[in-house]
């Protein structure tokens, strides 16, 4: 059986997006009503400039006592986020998010459109055990490369 691709997997296909001037409060009301765990900044022109996650909810807002209702999202959204194609393999994704430590990654094609966000959950266990192994394999030849 061959892997599965990140756009196969994609759970949410459907892409939640708000403007980089939209509160912290539009983005906790979206991501909730539509059950999911990140929010697209797009800006006037169209072009992807960030991502918000319940994580960043909780690190870059609640954690530092800030008005979700009066902060923006281009003040607390990673700017320029990570970004893989449809057609990479779940593992390698995953792989993505082990070492670069996040949850979520755009799917974008070779034109930059939108097609939605991989997040570690739409993983299976198998993919995420392989992503771990091969991790651990780039360790190993860094520390014997030195």
């Amino acid at each position: 059986m061959t892997e599965r691709t990140v756009f196969q997997s994609m759970s949410h296909r459907h892409v939640i997006s708000l403007a980089p001037q939209d509160s912290v409060w539009d983005a906790a009301c979206v991501m909730t009503k539509a059950n999911c765990g990140s929010v697209v900044i797009i800006d006037a022109s169209g072009r992807m400039v960030g991502i918000v996650t319940e994580r960043d909810l909780m690190t870059r807002v609640l954690a530092k006592a800030l008005n979700p209702q009066t902060t923006k999202l281009s003040e607390v959204m990673t700017h320029d986020p990570q970004c893989v194609g449809p057609d990479t393999k779940v593992s390698e994704a995953v792989l993505i998010m082990i070492e670069r430590g996040f949850r979520h990654l755009p799917v974008v094609t070779p034109t930059s459109k939108i097609l939605g966000v991989f997040s570690v959950r739409d993983a299976l266990p198998r993919e995420i055990g392989a992503a771990i192994n091969l991790a651990e394999f780039h360790d190993q030849v860094n520390d014997a490369l030195g």
